[in-house]
C-alpha cells in the first residue's frame, strides 16, 4: 500500500518562536517511525505562526493516519509542560491511498467521503478535508476494506445463492393443479390489502394459518423444550447495526417515524386541512414527525439477540431454546408479491438456539427430525433439502456442503404443481434451518461460564407452510391426509356475501 498525507496541526498559541524546538521533535519522531517502517517518514515540514503543516509518506504496512491522534498527543505533552502549547485542532488537507486489488474492477466504484480512481488491478482513494473525528472513529480503514468488497462482489452479483440438494422425498401424486392464493380469494377465504402486500385473512384461512402455527409448537418445538417469549415488533437502528441488517438490506425494510411533538396546536393546521380536504396533507404531516429511528421486526432474532447483550448465561441453562410468535414481520418486496406465499406482512415463529458448537450440532439433527415428522408424517409433503448459501459467503469459501456442514443454511423447498413441471418450475422456500457460528454471540456480547458459544435460528413461516400444504393438497378438507385433519377436522363457516 502507498500513502501520501499531507496534514495540518493547528495550535493553541503561536509556535514561531519555538521553530527549532518542534524540527527536533519532529526529526526524532520521524526517526521512530522509520523503526517500524523504513518507507515511512515525515517531509515538507512548514511552521507559520500557530500551524503545523507536514506530509506523512509510507509504502509498507505503517498507516500515517493510525499514528497522527498519538503524534498530537506527544506534541501536546511535550511542548505543553514547557511552553504552555497544545494541538488544539488536526484537518487533514489530502490523504491519497493507493492499494493492489485482488481482481481488476468490473466497472466504476463510489464510496462517501473520498473519490475513487480505478486503473487495472489499482485502486486509488484521495480525502479532501478530514477533521480529527474522522480519524478517531476509523473510517478510513473502513472505506479500504469497502473498495476491495465493491470489487469482489462485482464478481459475484446475479449468481444467486449456492445450492446442492441433499435429501428429497420422491414424488407425490398431486391433487389439483390451482394457484391456492387465487382460489381462496375466489372463496372470499381471502381479501387483498388493506395496502399492497397484505392480506385480510376470513375464518376459513385463518384457521388454516392458526392449524400450521399449532403445528409447529405442539411438532417441533415443545417436543425438544423450547419455551415462548414476547418481543416488540419494532426493531432500533442500533440493533440491525450489529446484526449487519442494516447495511445489507436497507432497501427491504418498513421504517417508522414517531410523533415530533404531541402538542395538539402543533397538529393544529394538519387537523384543519385534513378536516376540509379529506385527504392526508402529507407537506404538513413531515413537519411533525421525526427521522425514522427504527423498523418493523424483519425477522425476531436480532432483537432476541439484544436480549442477550452483555449476559453469562450458567452452563446449566445451555442449550438456550426459545421462541416468538408474536412480532408481525415486515419487508418491501416491491415487485416480487406473489400470493400469500410473497408478501410485505406475514407471520413467523422464530426458534433460537444459543449453546455450544456440539449442543447446536445435535440440536439440528432433532429439528431436522420433527420437520421431516411434519412435512412426511402429517403434510405428506413432496419436498426437498438442500444446502444454501448466500453468494457473498460462497465466494469466501462459507460453503455449507458435505465437507463443511457445521455453519451454514438449509432450504427446506416444495414443489408447486400449479407452477408446471417439477423438474424445470421453481420450487417454494418455505422453511430454513441455520447455523450461524458466533457471528452475532460476538456481535451481542454472549458469554456462558465456561463454554464458547455459537447460536442458530430457523423461521417457521406460516404463510410458507400453508401455501406449499394447499399448493398440493388443494382446499378440500376431504382430500386432507389424516395427520391433518387431527389438527383441524372441519373449517369454519365464515361469512356468506350476496
Amino acid at each position: 500500500m502507498k500513502f501520501d498525507l499531507k496534514v495540518d496541526f493547528t495550535f493553541s498559541g503561536d509556535v514561531s518562536s519555538i521553530k527549532r524546538e518542534i524540527e527536533a521533535f519532529i526529526s526524532s519522531y520521524s526517526k521512530s517511525l522509520i523503526r517500524q517502517d523504513k518507507s515511512a517518514k515525515i517531509k515538507s515540514l512548514k511552521i507559520q505562526k500557530n500551524s503545523l503543516s507536514f506530509d506523512i509518506v509510507s509504502e509498507g504496512s505503517f498507516r500515517p493516519h493510525n499514528v497522527l491522534l498519538q503524534m498530537k498527543n506527544a506534541i501536546s505533552k511535550e511542548f505543553g509542560k514547557k511552553h504552555h502549547l497544545g494541538v488544539r485542532e488536526i484537518n487533514i488537507e489530502k490523504y491519497k491511498i493507493g492499494f493492489e486489488l485482488v481482481k481488476k474492477p468490473l466497472k466504476k466504484i463510489t464510496i462517501p467521503f473520498a473519490d475513487v480512481k480505478l486503473e487495472e488491478k489499482q485502486a486509488t482513494i484521495m480525502l479532501k478535508d478530514v477533521d480529527e473525528e474522522f480519524l478517531q472513529r476509523n473510517y478510513i480503514d473502513r472505506m479500504i476494506t469497502l473498495v476491495k468488497e465493491k470489487v469482489e462482489n462485482q464478481y459475484y452479483e446475479g449468481k444467486g445463492e449456492f445450492w446442492k440438494l441433499i435429501w428429497e422425498s420422491g414424488e407425490k401424486k398431486q391433487v389439483w393443479l390451482k394457484d391456492p392464493t387465487e382460489e381462496m380469494v375466489k372463496l372470499s377465504w381471502l381479501k387483498q390489502g388493506p395496502t399492497k402486500g397484505k392480506w385480510f385473512y376470513r375464518p376459513q384461512a385463518a384457521a388454516i394459518l392458526k392449524t400450521m402455527e399449532k403445528i409447529a409448537i405442539d411438532e417441533v418445538l415443545k417436543p425438544l423444550g423450547f419455551q415462548e417469549i414476547i418481543e416488540s415488533s419494532m426493531v432500533p437502528f442500533d440493533i440491525w447495526l450489529k446484526t449487519g441488517h442494516l447495511e445489507g438490506m436497507p432497501g427491504e425494510f418498513y421504517y417508522i417515524t414517531e410523533p415530533a411533538t404531541r402538542d395538539t396546536e402543533k397538529w393544529e393546521r394538519f387537523v384543519d386541512l385534513t378536516k376540509i380536504t379529506k385527504e392526508v396533507p402529507f407537506d404538513e404531516l413531515q413537519k411533525n414527525v421525526s427521522i425514522p429511528t427504527a423498523g418493523i421486526c424483519y425477522a425476531q432474532c436480532p432483537v432476541i439477540y439484544w436480549s442477550f447483550t452483555g449476559k453469562t448465561i450458567s452452563e446449566k441453562s445451555l442449550p438456550v431454546l426459545i421462541y416468538d410468535k408474536t412480532a408481525v414481520s415486515g419487508r418491501y418486496e416491491s415487485g416480487g408479491r406473489h400470493g400469500i406465499e410473497r408478501v410485505d406482512e406475514f407471520h413467523r415463529i422464530e426458534p433460537v438456539y444459543i449453546g455450544t458448537k456440539e449442543q447446536l450440532l445435535n440440536l439440528r439433527e432433532k429439528l431436522l427430525e420433527r420437520y421431516k415428522h411434519v412435512f412426511n408424517e402429517i403434510f405428506k409433503l413432496e419436498w426437498r433439502m438442500a444446502w444454501v448459501t448466500p453468494w457473498y459467503l460462497a465466494q469466501a469459501g462459507k460453503i455449507g456442503d458435505a465437507g463443511n456442514q457445521d455453519t451454514g443454511t438449509i432450504d427446506f423447498e416444495a414443489y408447486m404443481p400449479y407452477r408446471g413441471d417439477r423438474k424445470k418450475s421453481e420450487w417454494l422456500e418455505f422453511q430454513n434451518l441455520s447455523i450461524l457460528g458466533d457471528k452475532y454471540i460476538k456481535a451481542f456480547n454472549i458469554k456462558a461460564q465456561k463454554s464458547e458459544l455459537w447460536s442458530g435460528c430457523s423461521g417457521i413461516g406460516l404463510e410458507r407452510w400453508t401455501t406449499a400444504f394447499l399448493a398440493q393438497k388443494g382446499l378440500d378438507p376431504d382430500k386432507w391426509p389424516t395427520g391433518f385433519r387431527k389438527y383441524l377436522k372441519e373449517l369454519p363457516e365464515g361469512t356468506e356475501f350476496l
